[in-house]
């Protein structure tokens, strides 16, 4: 049929040639762009070259009847993406939910300059993230908060549920006791839920909300989570009435608040773009690590960990909020574990009846009792008691309660990774100068500082002491005597002042 069209079309064109004188050839008809085709209607035949005096008649040419094909051009380079299949890598996860607006600057610049040339810092912080990464990010979503928060521990704690703070800020998100109870976080002898894991993100992320809803800007609400939402809403004020922009770039704040939402920015920037910095980032796979155990006894924390397969280690970065190394369960809102250890931990807890889950028990020192007679009496060294019990090493004040061994059985303890409730800080270290004055020894200079002749001797080379030497001492904690030598309310001076 296809042979016979042509055959009638082209004795057509003939007959109308033929009529006609020769004419210039026509110009060449401009080429039609090539289309994408989806589906296709039936093809019409083309029409055949025309005269300009005399177009053919197409009613006289017969019906196309050849075979019909739709041309369907790919597109080429277009990656389709299905948003309804979630992710297999939890850092993808996070970027699809970035929401909140960029920050760009010199500071930014720093700061991914900073971490850029830290990369084995970077792997220890994510290491540790690894942990926490996919339940923070569960929680994140169904609060609808965007996802940049899941990197905030980085900047607050790099990912240490243990950090403690000068300010007296502790775990992950790193609050003080105030905020903590505000948002339901216990913190007594036994528990701190500023170290819970599942406790803390959801009271981060409650404060966090509501500090949101307070400026109606994320930058404003970061500033204040680190900086107070009082100290940021004074100086929103101060900017107001002064007739200044009151956005985070424009109001007054201390460095690190103001170097706070940039840091958060350049760990965004790195997980979004880790080859262009040269760092490798692992994927960590999009499902649960850890799941609750929230019936539970009273157990000591490494038999816990030992029913659970893990080391006190791992069992420890799970459930940092334990102070003791009794867990008890009136105190304890829950047990976290690994994901593949539940099943195995309540196989193996079903071989130990209540008795023999605690070699740990509660003591209440009588009147005057000192600490050296408790050790004692339990059969337990004075140090191994203030550790477990947060006793600090010079403190001679007694908790009302202590925990004790049963029978002296501390056999095959191990320091725990923490021991205080409630935290004992770190007294930061002062490095000061002393000027020695006539009629003063090592023993005296010793005496003042709170500090130990053999310390003295080993932060300075010191034969004879002469009156005018120099002595550099490192000092922890504010010394309540004052030097003979000094003038009043000047006990000592900083090195450099």
């Amino acid at each position: 049929m296809a042979k016979r069209w042509w055959l009638g079309a082209a004795l057509a064109l003939l007959q109308a040639c033929a009529s006609q004188p020769p004419q210039a050839p026509l110009p060449a008809a401009p080429q039609a762009q090539s289309s994408v085709f989806e589906s296709a209607a039936p093809l019409a035949p083309a029409a055949p070259a025309q005269h300009p005096q005399q177009p053919v008649d197409a009613t006289n040419l017969p019906p196309f009847d050849g075979d019909r094909e739709a041309v369907v051009v790919p597109l080429r380079g277009l990656a389709k993406i299905d948003r309804t299949v979630p992710p297999d890598d939890v850092w993808q996860r996070i970027r699809n939910g970035f929401a909140m607006p960029d920050l760009s600057g010199p500071l930014v610049q720093n700061q991914m300059a900073w971490y850029a040339a830290r990369p084995d810092y970077l792997r220890r912080v994510i290491d540790r993230g690894r942990l926490y990464l996919h339940y923070i990010v569960e929680e994140i979503e169904k609060r609808g908060l965007p996802t940049e928060l899941a990197l905030l521990p980085m900047v607050e704690s790099a990912f240490n549920p243990m950090a403690y703070s000068r300010a007296h800020a502790s775990g992950l998100w790193q609050f003080i006791p105030g905020t903590g109870k505000r948002y339901e976080l216990e913190q007594n002898w036994w528990y701190d839920g500023r170290r819970d894991i599942v406790a803390s993100t959801a009271a981060a992320l409650g404060y966090l909300a509501d500090l949101f809803d307070m400026h109606g800007d994320w930058h404003l609400a970061l500033a204040s989570y680190n900086w107070g939402e009082n100290a940021v809403a004074r100086a929103i004020e101060k900017n107001r009435a002064a007739g200044l922009p009151t956005d985070y770039s424009s109001i007054g704040m201390p460095p690190e608040t103001r170097n706070y939402v940039p840091k958060l920015q350049a760990l965004k920037n790195l997980i979004l773009n880790p080859q262009a910095f040269g760092i490798d980032l692992d994927p960590i796979p999009n499902e649960p690590y850890f799941a609750t155990v929230t019936r539970t006894r009273d157990i000591d924390v490494q038999l816990a960990a030992k029913l659970a397969e893990m080391t006190v280690e791992e069992f420890v970065a799970l459930n940092p909020g334990f102070s003791r190394p009794l867990i008890r369960a009136s105190m304890t809102p829950r047990i976290v574990l690994p994901a593949d250890k539940v099943e195995v931990f309540h196989e193996n807890l079903t071989k130990y009846d209540a008795a023999s889950l605690v070699s740990w028990k509660t003591y209440q020192p009588g009147r005057g009792e000192k600490l050296e007679a408790i050790a004692k009496k339990f059969g337990v060294t004075v140090a191994r008691l203030r550790e477990v019990n947060g006793i600090a090493p010079r403190a001679r004040a007694l908790p009302s309660t202590l925990v004790v061994p049963t029978n002296g059985a501390v056999d095959g303890y191990r320091r725990l990774p923490i021991m205080y409730a409630p935290p004992i800080p770190v007294a930061a270290v002062r490095r000061i100068v002393h000027t020695v004055k006539r009629g003063e020894t090592l023993n005296s200079i010793a005496a003042l500082y709170r500090v130990r002749v053999e310390d003295l001797k080993r932060w300075n080379r010191i034969g004879r002491l002469l009156a005018g030497q120099k002595l550099t001492l490192e000092v922890r904690t504010p010394v309540k005597g004052k030097p003979r030598s000094l003038p009043k309310g000047k006990p000592y001076k900083k090195e450099g002042s």
